[in-house]
């Protein structure tokens, strides 16, 4: 086991896919603790459901690597954290619900700018019901333009990032962005609701 902390990722899976199970046995140890601490931010530090997401993470995980279907070379870490994204987002839509959207997020959305100290009780009521609206559009957009946006609003990844994280290139999550705020302004105006924090 000594030796195969020394390996490469690359090298660990290679071994793993040839029956070597320590060699998963060392994956694990070296990337538990990161990926535990991703799903359980995601997870809203609920140890129990983080529990269950790390063990379904696990599973397919352990499945792709049999199937030989890993071929993110050198970005062991990022194709984890996709893997374990894509089951949390499959959590989210079962039970229909989505995070909390921050302030910051709609502000950066919706160009509209607000501090809660600043607002009197009826204004912040009528904020919470648009925080509440955006919500519910983000839910309608495509996953791959959700992603995006949870990546870079809720998360404050670069482009640079959600490309590493997605396996999309800078230019197409760019382009998800923009789409997914077309998006998400068109089903506003359908709906005649007003998204501007005030």
């Amino acid at each position: 086991m000594d030796k195969l902390c020394y390996m490469t990722d690359e090298q660990l899976v290679e071994m793993y896919g040839d029956g070597c199970n320590e060699a998963f046995d060392a994956l694990l140890f070296r990337h538990k603790d990161a990926l535990y601490n991703y799903i359980s931010f995601h997870s809203d530090n609920v140890q129990d459901t983080a529990d269950d997401i790390f063990q379904e993470t696990f599973v397919k995980v352990i499945v792709s690597l049999r199937e030989g279907r890993y071929t993110d070379k050198g970005h062991f870490q990022a194709w984890l954290q996709r893997i374990a994204y894509n089951v949390i987002m499959d959590r989210h839509r079962q039970s229909a619900q989505m995070p909390v959207v921050s302030a910051e997020l709609s502000e950066n959305l919706l160009t509209a700018s607000t501090s809660p100290t600043e607002v009197c009780h009826e204004t912040h009521l009528v904020n919470e019901q648009t925080l509440l609206d955006v919500k519910r559009l983000m839910n309608h957009l495509p996953a791959e333009q959700l992603r995006v946006v949870y990546l870079r609003f809720f998360e404050e990844r670069s482009f640079k990032e959600i490309s590493a994280v997605t396996g999309a290139n800078v230019s197409t999550c760019l382009a998800r962005m923009r789409y997914a705020l077309i998006n998400m302004r068109r089903m506003a105006s359908e709906h005649g609701m007003m998204l501007s924090l005030i």
